[in-house]
């Protein structure tokens, strides 16, 4: 894995952000850099799961990316569980084939070529989206959260991590401008600020916690909260 340098040269054309190959082969990078408090979502989703997962039951993570909540996940529940890690992007699914090759929980994990909207949910104690929610289109939000709430076991709980916005104007624009220093600490220019910007406008579009909040509420999760904030990125959970 390198580097993330995606957009260190201009370009003349931006194109909408995918996760394409050359994403998959920098994305550790891109995303510790660009998400504060990553490490510790990750390693507290594992914590998390060993609070709530009950045996021979499944845990889903839906956008799995390269697998780093699925592993967080697999190395807190019990031997009988079985993890289904979901990503539409084959590029994504064949590098984290390649590093579940050498874990030893390769054997309950099952790796899902798919639209996460697609999937079907069953005897599940455990629904994963970290990070993933934002880049689904506003209108299958609600019904992706309805098909995850109907395939989960009573007092199952729902993960979820987004970049937020802030429903005051000013506050959310001081989080956003702290957002991008904090990238230019992680070693990002202005130019690449502003071109990555530039590719996932409308691509990812983020909500507020409020929203977020009352669509758990609407589809049955009986309470949320949210367990983990910095700046413009958030992690909740709730139970069913």
């Amino acid at each position: 894995m390198g580097k993330d340098q995606i957009y260190s040269s201009p370009l003349g054309k931006i194109s909408g952000f995918e996760f394409d190959q050359r994403v998959v082969d920098v994305f550790p990078d891109m995303i510790q850099r660009s998400v504060p408090g990553y490490e510790s979502i990750i390693a507290m989703t594992g914590a998390l799961a060993a609070q709530c997962v009950e045996p021979s039951t499944n845990c889903y993570d839906l956008g799995c990316s390269l697998g780093a909540s699925t592993l967080s996940i697999s190395a807190e529940i019990p031997e009988s569980c079985k993890i289904v890690a979901v990503d539409n992007s084959e590029a994504m699914l064949k590098e984290f084939g390649k590093i579940l090759a050498s874990q030893p929980e390769q054997h309950r994990i099952e790796l899902k070529l798919a639209d996460i909207c697609d999937v079907e949910i069953e005897n599940a104690s455990l629904v994963v989206l970290n990070f993933t929610l934002q880049f689904v289109p506003l209108n299958d939000r609600l019904n992706l959260l309805k098909k995850a709430y109907d395939g989960m076991l009573q007092g199952g709980l729902l993960m979820v991590s987004e970049k937020i916005k802030i429903g005051d104007p000013r506050l959310n624009q001081i989080f956003i401008d702290a957002h991008h220093e904090f990238k230019r600490r992680q070693g990002y220019s202005d130019l690449e600020i502003a071109q990555k910007r530039t590719a996932i406008e409308n691509v990812l579009v983020p909500e507020t916690i409020p929203e977020h909040q009352q669509r758990f509420e609407s589809v049955g999760f009986k309470s949320s909260t949210i367990w983990f904030q910095c700046l413009n990125f958030c992690s909740m959970i709730a139970v069913k």
